[in-house]
């Protein structure tokens, strides 16, 4: 074992895969592929004090967007999808690529296709609250400092390599 990946394994930092393109954080802060969903936090257009949690669900489409406190999106109706959804998708594509977002959500789209516009789903409720709470957690590590010292919340985390 190199000492470079030794020296990585002993921080509590992992490395992040670079995004694709650069992103726009102030419009869409918090994108992941998870829980069969490609969701999302999206900052308000019109309010800068509110946020939207937005997914669309792989496999289904369903389409999901409502404040952090689960008041609807007034722009999502049946399949129309509002600009909230737009933006998340557009980011998701610019931090994964085209070709792993569709994927992950199980559409067609070839290069150069809008991914949103590949998506044929319709309006699907989903909880915002799980989505809403890891975005809060992803700030709150963004503000500790870099250290090497184990993060006494991820003790639990198996060390690679250990014996």
């Amino acid at each position: 074992m190199n000492a470079e990946v030794a020296a990585w394994e002993r921080r509590s930092a992992v490395r992040v895969v670079p995004p694709v393109e650069p992103r726009k954080l102030a419009k869409v802060p918090f994108v992941e592929l998870a829980d069969g969903r490609l969701q999302g936090v999206v900052s308000s257009g019109s309010d800068i004090a509110r946020v939207y949690v937005s997914s669309i669900a792989a496999g289904t489409h369903g389409l999901s967007c409502s404040t952090n406190n689960n008041r609807p999106c007034g722009g999502l109706g049946g399949s129309y999808v509002c600009k909230h959804l737009r933006a998340l998708a557009d980011e998701a594509v610019r931090q994964y690529g085209l070709e792993r977002v569709a994927r992950y959500l199980r559409v067609e789209a070839g290069e150069g296709d809008s991914l949103i516009d590949c998506v044929s789903g319709s309006h699907e409720p989903a909880q915002a609250a799980v989505v809403f709470s890891r975005f809060l957690r992803h700030l709150a590590y963004l503000e500790l400092p870099g250290v090497t010292e184990p993060l006494v919340e991820m003790h639990w985390f198996p060390a690679v390599g250990a014996r």
